[in-house]
């Protein structure tokens, strides 16, 4: 790392964001002695993210509550509860017991909708209004990243 009278490296700060977008981090942290670069792009708007929309919309169609929109009607980008936290997410609180949710669940206000587990720790995630579950966006026990969209909520 080089250090000139303008200040640091750009061609060091190129390449830290080169190798976010190589390796779809959205962090990177460098620190040699008393210089300390910390390069990091946002997550993705909840409506970019399109392939988790496609690939568990033929679940999410297999498995609809009586008088549900079909999954392609939904609005993903205003009903989606997105993921606080990069983790891996489940839909139950141990493998054998029952789903806190499924498709076509009225859910209440703060009721758990999945656990994330980032750092060995499990994180309840509250549904943030009342409503009916439209669509399930995950796969149970998959890795999700921070803003990606998890539970659609109508």
């Amino acid at each position: 790392m080089s250090i000139k009278k303008t200040g640091v490296d750009q061609q060091l700060i190129r390449d830290l964001a080169g190798i976010l977008n190589d390796t779809n981090l959205t962090e990177i942290e460098v620190e040699l002695g008393d210089l300390k670069v910390r390069v990091s792009r946002q997550a993705p708007a909840v409506h970019a993210i399109a392939a988790p929309q496609q690939a568990f919309a033929p679940a999410a169609a297999a498995q609809p509550a009586a008088g549900a929109a079909a999954p392609a009607t939904l609005d993903v980008s205003k009903n989606a509860v997105a993921s606080p936290m990069v983790g891996t997410a489940y839909l139950a609180p141990s493998p054998d017991a029952k789903p806190f949710i499924e498709i076509g669940q009225k859910v209440k206000e703060g009721q758990t909708l999945l656990i994330i587990e980032a750092m060995k720790t499990m994180n309840q995630i509250p549904s943030p209004r009342a409503g009916t579950v439209m669509a399930i966006l995950f796969e149970d026990a998959t890795p999700v990243e921070y803003g990606m969209p998890l539970v659609v909520i109508e």
